[in-house]
């Protein structure tokens, strides 16, 4: 009977890899063997045998050749709708129950997404993804992020995906497109689009014009997609240093520091990039050198924008409006009183 039990957990133990080295394949181009073995926990001669139980179950493991050697999943076979490890079903569930409060018109379809996930999941990773229950919050910051149409970013992500130029119309920060004759009139834009990023709660879509090869940055909430495709284009590398120039570090970038009702500005005494790495959503970070940037920020209140900037620890100068700058000078003040009574 042990000789039975351990068989059948042997076979269980096998099969549970198997899948984990057909989600691998899946994720990667190539991967060297030795990569995969590790990344098994298996020795490179029984990823080989791994490799042909998948070839037996019809799935188009390729060998690569040369040095270094390793495996590719071609294209075709028999393979399944969905395949997903443990790691990565509670990855999806969630990245399901977190979805960003600030695209409309996905809430009935997040929630059937989650119940078709659990309801293919085996019972014993269906309880661990029950142990993840998520209830989301919304802070008062994020009333500030601006909603996003799904339907927009369909359009706009099947258009970097597939390398063709996007026409729309960018509305203006109050949400209106205006017309022919009308003041602020600008033609529909054409550029090609290369990166969504998403910052602060906010969506940046990274654009290049192709007749200037210049760089840059609109808020997804004013873009009004036109239905024609455009041109097709190669899309230029981007570094991650390059998105958060253009988007974190970018003045131009169109935002505006949200409907609140006080906004407030003063230049600090620290370097764009830094500020802008702790800048509450909305905010504007203007680069003035290497050491000195700009910062706009709304708030409910003068203490609560005041509040924000003492954040920084840092000198403040050019204070503005006027009402920000005596708020600072009160908040010092009564600091320094119930530093006194003690």
């Amino acid at each position: 009977m042990s000789a039975i039990r351990e068989n059948l957990w042997n076979m269980a133990d096998t099969s549970e890899r198997i899948l984990r080295l057909l989600s691998l394949l899946s994720a990667r181009v190539e991967w060297p063997g030795a990569e995969l073995a590790q990344r098994l926990n298996v020795s490179v001669r029984t990823l080989r045998r791994d490799v042909e139980t998948l070839r037996d179950l019809g799935y188009p493991v390729h060998a690569i050749k040369g040095s270094r050697g390793g495996y590719r999943l071609g294209a075709g076979g028999k393979l399944p709708p969905l395949v997903l490890d443990d790691d990565q079903a509670i990855a999806i569930a969630l990245a399901l129950q977190t979805a960003p409060a600030t695209v409309t018109g996905i809430d009935d379809a997040v929630a059937r997404a989650l119940t078709t996930l659990r309801q293919v999941m085996p019972a014993r990773l269906r309880a661990a993804s029950d142990a993840f229950e998520v209830t989301s919050l919304r802070n008062y910051w994020e009333f500030s992020a601006p909603p996003i149409d799904v339907a927009t970013l369909q359009i706009v992500g099947a258009a970097i995906r597939t390398g063709h130029t996007l026409r729309f119309d960018y509305a203006t920060p109050q949400g209106d497109v205006p017309a022919p004759g009308d003041p602020g009139f600008q033609p529909p834009r054409e550029v090609e689009p290369h990166h969504l990023v998403v910052w602060a709660g906010r969506w940046y879509l990274i654009t290049r014009d192709r007749q200037h090869q210049t760089w840059s940055t609109y808020r997804v909430d004013r873009i009004r997609p036109k239905t024609s495709a455009g041109a097709s284009f190669t899309p230029h590398p981007l570094t991650a240093d390059d998105l958060n120039r253009l988007v974190v570090q970018n003045p131009d970038r169109g935002d505006t520091p949200g409907q609140w009702q006080c906004v407030g500005s003063a230049t600090l005494n620290l370097p764009a990039d830094v500020v802008a790495r702790w800048a509450p959503g909305g905010s504007v970070v203007t680069p003035i050198d290497p050491s000195h940037c700009r910062l706009t920020i709304g708030g409910w209140s003068w203490a609560g924008v005041a509040g924000l900037f003492i954040t920084f620890d840092t000198d403040l100068t050019d204070i503005g409006p006027p009402a920000l700058a005596e708020t600072i000078r009160a908040v010092g003040q009564r600091l320094l009183g119930s530093n006194d009574q003690h």
